[in-house]
């Protein structure tokens, strides 16, 4: 027993001096090469505030890692994983996300080794911890998208007025930047940056689509795109556009009220079975615990429980509607 012991503090203390190596390695490579600016500064010096000069340096050198870092692994560089994370308005890159990860994998493992002492607690720590990051992506990217979804009505009418007052397309996009919150003052500005940098306003426009991943902007961004090409009055374009996505929001509000009972029986039956046997353990957790013995009677709770979910998922796979 002891010999396994000293066994698994050895590969420990590999990994660990393995880890630090590494660290400091990335850390030599990083802060290696000076900055120009810095070379410079030895010539020529420009009188400023000490305190903006120390902070404006700190922030050139912290980018210049960053920089340094995103090139040497680019690797692990995904145009997917940067889709998902303009689409969250992350301020980092897939490098950073995956050194995250990476990194928050091997803390779980390390905590759940430490505190249960069991390797398979390790194991399952560090399972969550990989996927908290993804989670929480996920999750931002369809806050956004659903406050975004929200506003496209709002932009709409503004943009309408903006071109019907005698505005350009791109200056309608202007005020949309100036007057509406995020995320759609956000998304718009990266639009117009985009464009400015040279990009057509067609793929501007689509790579905003992509970044929504919503069917009412992607009626208007076709609608604008085939204004652009073929001409016309915008302004008559985007006041059929906006009425059309008006007339599907309200038929969606309409079948989301009338497929209510429907979804929330979904919830209660789903629920119901749990809930009795909640009740069942509290009033006569023997009688309970006899079908969590191990053998053929484990099976029932098993079954049970997937013919619940199943019947879960047909329940709201009838109420739901394309609309």
């Amino acid at each position: 027993m002891s010999g396994e012991l000293s066994l698994l503090l050895t590969i420990g203390l590999v990994v660990a001096l393995s880890s630090l190596i590494a660290v400091l390695g990335f850390a030599r490579a990083l802060t290696g090469l000076s900055d120009v600016n810095e070379r410079l500064e030895t010539y020529a010096f420009i009188p400023e505030d000490t305190s903006r000069r120390t902070a404006n340096r700190q922030r050139t050198q912290f980018l210049r890692l960053r920089l340094r870092l995103n090139s040497m692994m680019s690797a692990f560089a995904s145009e997917s994983l940067n889709l998902k994370l303009l689409s969250a308005n992350w301020p980092i890159s897939e490098i950073e996300y995956f050194l995250i990860r990476f990194w928050s994998t091997i803390a779980g493992l390390a905590l759940g080794w430490l505190l249960f002492r069991s390797f398979f607690a390790g194991v399952g720590l560090a399972i969550i911890t990989f996927l908290i990051p993804d989670i929480l992506l996920n999750r931002a990217i369809h806050t956004r998208r659903l406050r975004f979804e929200r506003q496209l009505i709002d932009i709409l009418v503004l943009v309408k007025g903006a071109v019907r007052s005698g505005y350009s397309f791109l200056q309608a996009l202007d005020i949309v930047v100036e007057e509406m919150r995020p995320p759609a003052s956000e998304e718009f500005r990266r639009v117009r940056r985009e464009v400015g940098l040279g990009l057509p306003m067609s793929q501007a426009l689509t790579n905003l689509n992509a970044r929504m991943a919503n069917d009412d902007l992607y009626l208007v961004v076709t609608a604008v795109n085939i204004n652009s090409q073929v001409g016309g009055n915008l302004s008559i374009m985007l006041e059929a556009v906006t009425t059309t996505i008006r007339e599907r929001i309200r038929l969606f509000s309409e079948i989301r009220a009338l497929t209510s009972q429907q979804r929330y029986s979904a919830y209660f039956l789903t629920l119901l079975p749990f809930i009795v046997a909640a009740i069942l353990f509290i009033l006569n957790p023997d009688y309970v615990s006899r079908m969590f013995e191990p053998g053929i009677v484990l099976c029932v709770p098993i079954g049970a429980v997937l013919m619940v979910l199943l019947g879960n998922i047909v329940i709201r796979m009838m109420s739901k509607l394309d609309v």
